[in-house]
């Protein structure tokens, strides 16, 4: 069945797919940065050119399909698959799967230095642990599915009430990024471990605090545990806190290049991941120094590989404490002479209904520039039902807004 296509010199065409070969289709072709009806075309081109029948394909269950095509394709396709003897039917599936098995999906593209992302603030409450699970779990994603990003040009839309052209909640399905990932509850508070439904190691155990020291009982792999779920497929990993991390700016006041230990600590698990994020308490202490340090740029790093994201909200208290947290990093950039790129800013908890103290200061962050918001992540339910559940974000609620916005923040850094 066809009908013509005002758009060009198109026609539309219906037909039918199995529902499983239409949806590899549209996440190969969302992967190759093509539209579906190319895709088509293109294979439709490629199956009219073998020399011979391919073997059959299982149509049952097929599921009405509607496509684009160029003018005469169609109905040359249909003399072709009339002249072979097989159904219309029959020679789309063959096509479709001609064009998948020659257009494959990409290889996830790694990092060539381990990627270490330091989520920081030393103002408590502000939501770095939900930033940091959230952050890591888009990264970690499957890249052969498609999941629903928010286009980040409408975070302006979020400010002006009378815009009407842009909606802050647009979205468009895009591949997983399909990362590797690991995360680092540096926070002896054990929030993100708890949230994500395990418990603190014990006290009389290994801790990354006893590696850091120089008192390690084992290997630092032994303690990483994975995030279990099939939107992850065993990419995501946490390496739980430990109580005694209360005790670690005592313990690295003797130990010597004491801003090194945790680059010391996790060089031996760096190897198995693309990107490690760091959980960092509410404090501007020796172990915000070492998380510093170990976020700094390496040489032949490119800029922007790692660095520091810090998470504020949309009040007043914030801007004191991130003025207290960059002097801190500066110091450090000074006094050591290190590269320290600044990743962004979050603004989480982010209500429009609170009036003008929440939206003056977004826009307050919005003017800084550098570093500039790279999310703007809402105050909704979702996330603390999933803290409730002990389930990570995205896998409680993939579509809710405050996830949508989370692929659009993994995205913005990973640029």
């Amino acid at each position: 069945m066809t009908s013509p296509d005002t758009r060009g010199d198109r026609e539309k065409v219906v037909s039918k797919l199995p529902s499983w070969l239409r949806q590899e289709l549209k996440v190969r072709a969302v992967q190759h940065g093509i539209d579906m009806q190319e895709a088509v075309e293109a294979g439709i081109t490629a199956w009219r050119g073998l020399g011979s029948n391919l073997s059959p394909i299982d149509t049952s269950g097929a599921e009405s399909f509607a496509t684009f095509l160029p003018a005469e394709q169609w109905s040359g396709f249909r003399a072709d698959c009339k002249s072979r003897g097989v159904s219309l039917i029959q020679g789309l599936a063959q096509s479709v799967q001609v064009w998948l098995d020659s257009h494959p999906s990409p290889a996830v593209k790694r990092p060539e230095i381990v990627r270490r992302i330091v989520v920081c603030n030393q103002k408590g409450g502000v939501g770095k642990t939900a930033i940091t699970a959230g952050t890591g779990e888009a990264l970690a994603e499957d890249s052969t599915s498609l999941v629903p990003v928010r286009v980040s040009k409408h975070f302006a839309a979020l400010l002006d009430e009378d815009d009407r052209t842009n909606d802050p909640l647009a979205f468009e399905d895009l591949p997983g990024l399909g990362q590797r990932v690991l995360l680092v509850d540096f926070d002896p508070q054990g929030h993100l471990t708890k949230q994500l439904g395990h418990e603190p190691l014990p006290m009389d155990g290994d801790s990354l605090t006893n590696h850091m020291a120089g008192d390690a009982k084992g290997d630092l792999s032994d303690l990483i545990v994975p995030i279990d779920g099939d939107r992850f497929s065993g990419r995501l990993h946490l390496l739980p806190a430990c109580a005694d991390a209360f005790l670690l700016d005592v313990r690295l006041a003797s130990v010597r290049a004491r801003e090194a230990a945790l680059e010391r600590a996790l060089n031996a698990v760096e190897a198995d991941y693309d990107v490690i994020l760091i959980d960092c308490p509410p404090s501007l202490g020796l172990s915000m120094d070492a998380a510093t340090y170990y976020g700094r740029r390496r040489p032949q790093e490119v800029p922007g590989n790692s660095g520091v994201l810090i998470v504020v909200q949309a009040e007043d208290s914030s801007a004191d404490a991130y003025g207290l947290l960059t002097s801190q990093i500066e110091d450090m950039r000074n006094d050591l002479a290190l590269d320290v790129d600044y990743l962004g800013l979050v603004v989480n908890h982010y209500d429009a209904r609170r009036g003008y103290i929440a939206t003056s200061s977004l826009q307050s962050w919005m003017d800084i520039k550098d570093p500039r918001v790279v999310g703007v992540i809402g105050d909704l339910k979702e996330q603390k039902e999933a803290v409730r559940a002990k389930q990570p974000l995205l896998a409680y609620a993939p579509r809710c807004e405050q996830s949508v916005a989370l692929r659009a923040l993994a995205r913005e850094i990973s640029k």
